[in-house]
């Protein structure tokens, strides 16, 4: 960029909401922020907010705000799409209530409840519903049968399936078996068909329900069943991300990694960073990532 072309970079994160100029012009000499990777600490500095990617304390800033990034309760019964020919309950219901036209972020099968993210960030979705990048994900299913220590074992060592073998990241019992039944959580990165229901299967335990707490850094909180919401600008900033760092080849944080680096971010000043993720704008569709769990 030539000398006076594009704007201060305190300007523009000032107008993205990442705090006042003054307090952005701090970060600046503290080199606390990054355009394209490279540290930053001159105040005279100038940027393109369109082909620019700017990070506070590693964490991304959204520049484009356009994009919008949405958290959905996905209730049973309803499909992963947006408009179902079988004329079955869909996504539509939710997304409509917003003016742009947003897309889900891959799927939860048909008799899965959970966290599904929606946006029109086609870039992000991509990159996030890839099956390579493994974004990390987390289940609470409630299965048949006493779940013995033995069995999470072989859980976290892996299990054969008809299609490759597959391993649970992290896996454990929650509370104490009710009338037959356990409450397991597990981890894992894999995208695969159903795979929680067949990993379970495969064990003895076959899932009678099945709720996703966690996508990446996002977890499902409070959020009620059936309701949604847009994603702070925490959510956002770690969310974005994991998406970059994915694109760019750079081993993803584990949920809690990615939860305590968007703390640090948005505790360290009152009025200070809450990171809201860059992404370069695009044109493309997001695609939903055809597999189900």
């Amino acid at each position: 960029m030539m000398s006076g072309e594009g704007e201060r970079l305190q300007k523009v994160m000032a107008a993205a909401g990442v705090a006042s100029r003054r307090v952005s012009e701090q970060y600046i000499e503290a080199g606390r922020v990054t355009v394209n990777g490279e540290v930053v600490t001159e105040l005279g500095r100038r940027i393109d907010p369109e082909t620019d990617e700017i990070a506070v304390d590693g964490v991304a800033i959204q520049l484009d705000q356009t994009k919008r990034y949405l958290m959905l309760n996905k209730p049973r019964g309803v499909v992963s799409t947006m408009k179902d020919e079988q004329g079955r309950p869909d996504l539509r219901q939710y997304a409509e209530k917003f003016e742009e036209r947003v897309y889900n972020v891959g799927r939860l099968d048909t008799d899965t409840s959970g966290l599904l993210l929606l946006t029109n960030d086609g870039e992000l979705a991509n990159v996030l519903a890839h099956p390579k990048f493994g974004v990390e994900k987390t289940y609470i299913a409630k299965v048949r049968g006493v779940v013995a220590p033995k069995t999470l074992t072989q859980l976290k060592t892996g299990v054969e399936l008809e299609d490759g073998p597959i391993h649970a990241d992290a896996v454990k019992v929650i509370g104490s078996p009710q009338h037959g039944h356990s409450m397991v959580e597990l981890t894992l990165h894999s995208g695969r068909n159903r795979i929680v229901r067949r990993m379970m299967a495969e064990v003895g335990h076959p899932v009678v329900e099945l709720v996703r707490r966690q996508f990446g850094p996002l977890h499902l909180g409070p959020l009620k069943l059936g309701a949604v919401r847009e994603l702070s600008k925490v959510e956002r900033g770690a969310l974005l991300t994991l998406a970059r760092e994915a694109r760019d080849g750079v081993a993803p944080a584990t949920t809690s990694e990615a939860g305590a680096a968007g703390g640090r971010v948005a505790g360290t000043h009152p009025a200070g960073p809450a990171p809201a993720g860059a992404q370069k704008p695009t044109t493309r569709r997001p695609r939903s990532h055809r597999g189900s769990r």
